[in-house]
This record gives C-alpha cells, sequence and structure tokens, in this order.
C-alpha cells in the first residue's frame, strides 16, 4: 500500500483528495495535516468520510511526513512547498504540490505573476508538470510532481492539438472561462458569499489571472512558438465545474473540417482513458462530467468567420486538482492510471 500525507486537507482540494485515497484500493491516507484544525477530528470536519478516516488532524510538517509517507500532497497556497521543501526530503518521500509553486518553469514569471519570492528555484529543473495526458513518461520517473491548475487543465487540453499540430494562429487565441465557486477555496471571503455569487455572474482577474502564464507556457511548448493569448475567467453560481470556450483563427486563413479535427484529437487523445472528444454537434456541459476525472471536448468550426470554436468541461476539484492528482500517483508510482478514478460522473 502506498502510504500517503496531504498538507492542507481541510481545503476543499485537500478534501477531494481524501475523499478519494480513502476510495483507492492501493493507498492509505496515514496524515492528514490542517494548520487551522489541528487536533481536532477530519470526520467532524467533513462529516461525508465519517467511518472512512476518524483520526484527529495533524500539524502541517513536512520533514516527518516525508519520513512517514511514501508520497506527500501539499494542497497549500502559494509559496508554502516552495519556502519548505528541502533536497533531501525528496530523496525521502515523492510530493505532488496543487499549488503554482512548481508550475513555471521561469521563476522570474512565477514571481511576477504571484508577487512571491520563490523559495526553491534550485529545485525547479527537478519538478514535472503534471498534466498526465502530455507528460506521463517524464510523470513516472519524478519525485518532485507541479500538479496543474484547473483552468489550465480545461484550457491546454482543449487547445493543444490544434496547437501542436500548427493549424491555429496562437496571436489569435482568446480563452473565455467559467468556475463554480469552490474553485475559490473554502475561505471565508466577502465575494464569495452566498449573496454576492447567487443570481450572478461576473469576470474577474481580467487580463491578470494568475493562470494565465501557466497556459501560455504549455501551448508554446506546443506550437513551438511563443503564445500570447487573452484569458478572461468568469465566477458562475455553481459548486463545481470548470468550462472553456476558445475562440482561435487558423494560420492558412482556412478551416478544417470537423472530421479532420475529431482526427487530430484522437491522434493525441484517442488512448487517454480520461479524455472524452462528442460527437458532432454535442457541446461540452459540466453537469456530465461532474465528480469525475473526465474531460468533455469539441470544436466547432465556424465557416462564416473563419474561426475555430473550442470547448471543455471538467470537475474543478477533480480533474482539475485532487482526482488528476491521484492520476500522478497512479502514474508516478507504476499503478493503472485509471486506479481510484474510474466512477462514471455523477448526475443528477
Amino acid at each position: 500500500m502506498i502510504k500517503a500525507g496531504i498538507v492542507g486537507a481541510t481545503g476543499y482540494a485537500g478534501a477531494e483528495l481524501a475523499r478519494l485515497l480513502l476510495m483507492h484500493p492501493e493507498a492509505e491516507l496515514v496524515w492528514a495535516g490542517s494548520k487551522s484544525y489541528e487536533g481536532q477530528r477530519f470526520a467532524d470536519i467533513y462529516r461525508n468520510i465519517n467511518g472512512f478516516f476518524d483520526r484527529e488532524l495533524k500539524a502541517d510538517d513536512l520533514w516527518a511526513m516525508a519520513k512517514e509517507c511514501d508520497v506527500v500532497f501539499t494542497a497549500t497556497p502559494q509559496g508554502y512547498l516552495s519556502q519548505n521543501l528541502k533536497k533531501e526530503m525528496l530523496e525521502e518521500a515523492r510530493f505532488i504540490d496543487l499549488s503554482a509553486d512548481f508550475r513555471i518553469r521561469d521563476v522570474s514569471v512565477y514571481e511576477e505573476w504571484y508577487q512571491l519570492k520563490h523559495g526553491a528555484p534550485e529545485l525547479l529543473k527537478d519538478a514535472v508538470y503534471g498534466l498526465c495526458e502530455l507528460y506521463e513518461k517524464e510523470i513516472r520517473n519524478t519525485r518532485l510532481l507541479a500538479n496543474p491548475g484547473c483552468y489550465t487543465t480545461c484550457s491546454i487540453l482543449t487547445l493543444y492539438p490544434l496547437c501542436k499540430e500548427g493549424i491555429l494562429d496562437p496571436s489569435t487565441i482568446i480563452i473565455d472561462a467559467k468556475s463554480g465557486t469552490s474553485g475559490a477555496g473554502r475561505g471565508a471571503k466577502t465575494p464569495n458569499l452566498f449573496c454576492e455569487v447567487n443570481e450572478n455572474v461576473k469576470a474577474y482577474g481580467v487580463t491578470s489571472h494568475r493562470h494565465t502564464p501557466e497556459i501560455e507556457q504549455e501551448l508554446s511548448v506546443a506550437a513551438g512558438e511563443d503564445v500570447i493569448l487573452n484569458f478572461t475567467p468568469h465566477l458562475i453560481p455553481m459548486n463545481r465545474g470548470i468550462l472553456v470556450t476558445a475562440y482561435a483563427g487558423t494560420k492558412t486563413g482556412s478551416l478544417p473540417s470537423w472530421e479532420e479535427i475529431k482526427s487530430i484529437y484522437e491522434k493525441y487523445y484517442g488512448e487517454k482513458k480520461f479524455i472524452r472528444f462528442l460527437d458532432q454537434g454535442v457541446c461540452p456541459e459540466t453537469r456530465w462530467v461532474e465528480n469525475s476525472n473526465f474531460v468533455d471536448l469539441n470544436v466547432v468550426p465556424d465557416q462564416r468567420t473563419g474561426r475555430l470554436i473550442l470547448m471543455g468541461a471538467l470537475d474543478n476539484l477533480v480533474k482539475g486538482a485532487a482526482g488528476q492528482a491521484v492520476q500522478n500517483m497512479n502514474l508516478m508510482f507504476d499503478l493503472p492510471e485509471t486506479m481510484g478514478l474510474a466512477q462514471a460522473p455523477l448526475f443528477p
């Protein structure tokens, strides 16, 4: 059994991670850490795990966790792991970080967008970006895994095949994205109160959202040239889900047919268990991926405007955070990639 520990177990992503690990046939949750609730029973904070994990929450002690666990998940704010991780800890355990600390390869870009001094730039070379569908081989061989963000996972997977094939004109990419409120975390913030969110849709982080450089980084790798794009997120009054609608022109000005587009997506994702490219004319919806690790994708060529409309949907807490972390763990420990994650989406 893989002995797993979680730092930040009482945030939404940490609690979802705990739920998935408690159902995993080859993993044992041996350490649930929480700075806010240390000493309290985890099941008293999240009663959905009552009877599954009845132990008390511990302190966030990375050294002790590294010695006791095979893998340590850090579901923490930006800056925590880079300020506290030591190279020697990576010799004791593998680390899967759900923050942005090791996602951005250029430390100056990280520090500019996050307004934080990176605490361990020397470890960036050891980190692997954990988008399982793109970097499976690298993930299997790393001890430091940067788990991608929710908006970024949906955006990159939606656009990657056509960027990789050199079809999209990178200068024309616009991404419009919408997220459920759990993406903002569990902390008490006025903008996230029920009366502030209910019956409302709003854009935020316009031109400045921190997932922008992460999306640009990975699409630039795919395209083989610098990608600078518009990314605008919106908050939707629902618990879970990410919906991405992206718009882009092509380099040649002509549009491939839907059948040609489908064949390209099958080339890159045909063997990927969690990617579902939908039938022609069927648009991805968040309700059909809720509580699952699946990503639904489709593309519509708009001959009238000469643009492609690319769409993706996923659950921000599962494939966008905890589920992807477990998928990465499976790869890192040579387990079947779908283990503990193969359940169908929940509806209604």
